[in-house]
């Protein structure tokens, strides 16, 4: 995967579980503030029924007092009582428009039933005191009636109280309970949060990019100085960073392709520098012996992998003796006869290898070192025959075939340029019908003998033959 992919995404996977972690603290917030609100109701009922209690023991007291004594403070306290009592009664009523429970409701109006009930009997009582009927009042605030009102309220009271208990505390626990959850899915959103941008950092940022840019780094310096033996880690990541290294292995590749051409074009230039060499020395040998000579010399140089002869024609045509050879050659022999090469029978170079390509020529022994002869033909005459053999399986005959040719056409215009040398002097100094040598050559000698020290002796004889003139003129 690309790293920029894996960037998106794990920048993606950053925001969402972001968000998620905020919307999870929100929820917890959101629980958390439940969870205020229940314990607020449940202090406020606890309060609220903590009141009743008391509000109706203590109403319940001012009456018995009052009854008792007679005394006007326990009837204002009786008044002042039963005014809370009133106010006490509104909020429990406002407690009816609240989500209450079925059971909740049914204890609340019982509560409010014993509660109206219980003020009645205490309202009649202390009317009754009041209008002189103390006994009558004694009786009703502590008679059996009152007892039995006032216990059904305290009953009434505990039950509602026990059933407000539970539902504030099931409410309280719930509130914590999600509280709780979503705080922990908020601190598991944001671990992982954390965890992934930890992951991203190490996993992409280190492992991804910043070891390989490392290892790069190092490689792009080698290969900045012209270090190619640098070893480029093979990387199947199809990413930026498998990109990068796949593009510096081509640089790599395409340097080692430029030394090798660089290498070869250097070579190349050195061959044609030594053929240019022997291509001048050719043309300024006068004698056959000397261009042997040139041949062996060079030969070597710009075929260092190729042994090889250098064979001349004879005079008569019968035969090609050995001028010079080069590398010892091992299969040829150093005379042959123009027909055991079928090089010279076609006129055209030819190969004999080990592979059986093509059929080989009679005078090479047998051996797997490929072979070639090249036929030296000049102004329609053959002169001679370069012959070459190499041990590489012929590799670097085929890379220098083009190269023995041109030397050959050379070699061959070398030789034929001597003969023709040689026959235009032995026309010069030579009589064509004697052969004996004419003026021409007397003055050349005499001019030699001129150049030479004068203390050397010299003799001069002449011989007059009668009527040579008129056998010259009939035979010419």
């Amino acid at each position: 995967m690309r790293i920029s992919t894996i960037t998106n995404w794990a920048y993606a996977v950053t925001v969402v579980l972001t968000l998620l972690s905020g919307a999870a603290f929100i929820l917890s917030a959101h629980s958390a503030f439940r969870e205020r609100t229940a314990v607020e109701t449940r202090l406020r009922l606890d309060e609220l029924v903590d009141q009743l209690a008391q509000a109706a023991e203590q109403t319940s007291e001012n009456a018995r007092l009052f009854v008792m004594r007679g005394e006007e403070r326990h009837l204002q306290a009786f008044r002042g009582a039963e005014g809370e009592e009133r106010a006490r009664e509104e909020a429990i009523k406002g407690l009816k428009s609240t989500e209450l429970s079925p059971q909740e409701l049914a204890a609340l109006r019982r509560l409010e039933s014993d509660a109206e009930a219980l003020d009645q009997i205490e309202e009649r009582a202390v009317a009754d005191f009041g209008n002189g009927d103390r006994d009558s009042a004694r009786q009703t605030l502590f008679g059996p009636e009152h007892e039995r009102l006032q216990t059904d309220l305290l009953a009434s009271l505990r039950q509602f109280i026990d059933l407000v208990a539970t539902r504030a505390d099931d409410e309280l626990a719930s509130a914590q309970a999600r509280t709780d959850l979503w705080d922990n899915i908020a601190k598991s959103m944001l671990g992982l949060t954390a965890a992934v941008f930890i992951g991203v950092l190490y996993f992409v940022l280190k492992r991804r990019v910043a070891t390989p840019l490392l290892r790069m780094a190092g490689i792009v310096n080698r290969l900045a100085k012209q270090d190619y033996d640098v070893e480029v880690l093979h990387d199947n990541r199809r990413d930026e960073i498998g990109e990068m290294n796949e593009a510096i292995q081509i640089f790599r590749d395409n340097g080692l392709e430029r030394e090798r051409l660089d290498a070869e074009r250097r070579r190349d230039q050195k061959t044609k520098d030594h053929i240019l060499q022997m291509m001048h020395r050719l043309q300024a040998c006068q004698q056959h012996d000397e261009l042997a000579e040139v041949v062996s010399l060079f030969a070597p140089q710009i075929f260092p992998h190729l042994a090889g002869h250098l064979y001349l024609m004879n005079s008569s045509r019968s035969a090609l003796a050995s001028a010079s050879c080069w590398h010892q050659p091992r299969r040829s022999h150093d005379v042959l006869a123009p027909a055991e090469c079928w090089g010279l029978r076609r006129s055209r170079p030819h190969v004999s290898d080990h592979k059986g390509g093509d059929v080989p020529c009679q005078h090479l022994d047998a051996g797997d070192d490929a072979c070639i002869c090249i036929p030296l033909s000049a102004h329609g005459d053959t002169v001679g025959l370069l012959y070459f053999e190499g041990t590489d399986g012929g590799k670097a005959m085929e890379s220098a075939r083009l190269y023995i040719e041109i030397i050959a056409e050379n070699i061959a215009l070398a030789i034929a340029n001597l003969q023709l040398r040689d026959r235009l002097t032995h026309l010069a100094f030579r009589d064509p019908l004697t052969g004996l040598l004419n003026r021409r050559s007397l003055d050349d000698e005499m001019n030699r003998l001129r150049r030479e020290p004068a203390d050397r002796p010299t003799a001069c004889l002449m011989v007059d033959i009668d009527h040579f003139k008129h056998f010259n003129d009939e035979f010419g």
